[in-house]
């Protein structure tokens, strides 16, 4: 299905690993201009080696004032894939402040002042763009230790049209690591009836969907991608 994303602009975050460095990749190959922002230059050294023609910014989402410098002069942007996340796993009665901190600073905060930012520019220029949170289906159910890191916002935006995806386990070398336990994986597999986890590529697949034209009438919706996880 062509998605009609050619000649356009994005600004994809935590693009140097998994899911954000499928995602750029994904969008280059569909002719659009992707500026990749991640913490770690040599993860953005090599993607610019892959992909040339991807605009690098290192930066910690973390700091606020850093982010407005490295990304207030980073131009128009059509299209937007908040996908920078911590996954700081912790049992709710051993929570720390720096975790609270950290997990808000950016899975939640850096969010809100990166949208703000594009959509600014969007408005200014009358562009109806997009904007695809990368969330994760334990925004929706509880699971154990991931108190920190359980927010999924979705927001609309005048003309700009706000979504999420919420994936579950997603075989990302962190996602292959963490759950390589078949007792732990077990827990959710159980849960999950298509018994299985989310290959890289279907989170992607998704986001691209919502990112073009072919959403056109959807926004403020969280897009499952879970296997059937949140129906059982």
């Amino acid at each position: 299905m062509e998605l009609g994303l050619a000649g356009r602009r994005a600004l994809v975050t935590g693009a140097g690993k998994g899911i954000g460095r499928s995602t750029v990749q994904a969008l280059c190959a569909a002719g659009v201009r992707v500026v990749a922002v991640s913490r770690t230059q040599a993860d953005l050294d090599s993607l610019v080696g892959e992909c040339p023609g991807v605009e690098p910014v290192c930066v910690d989402l973390a700091d606020w004032e850093a982010t407005e410098r490295a990304l207030s002069s980073v131009g128009p942007v059509d299209l937007l894939v908040n996908n920078a996340a911590v996954a700081l796993l912790q049992p709710f009665l051993e929570i720390t402040k720096e975790a609270c901190d950290r997990s808000f600073d950016v899975n939640l905060r850096a969010v809100i002042q990166v949208s703000q930012i594009v959509a600014r520019s969007m408005i200014a220029r009358g562009v109806p763009g997009a904007i695809v949170n990368v969330s994760s289906q334990s925004s929706q159910r509880a699971l154990t230790n991931h108190t920190p890191s359980n927010w999924g916002p979705v927001m609309s935006l005048l003309q700009i049209r706000v979504n999420a995806v919420n994936p579950t386990v997603v075989m990302t070398p962190m996602g292959k690591a963490y759950w390589s336990d078949p007792h732990k994986a077990k827990v959710i597999l159980d849960r999950i009836p298509l018994g299985r986890f989310a290959e890289v590529e279907n989170v992607v697949d998704a986001i691209l969907f919502l990112l073009s034209d072919r959403s056109g009438m959807t926004t403020g919706s969280a897009l499952p991608v879970e296997g059937g996880f949140l129906a059982t």
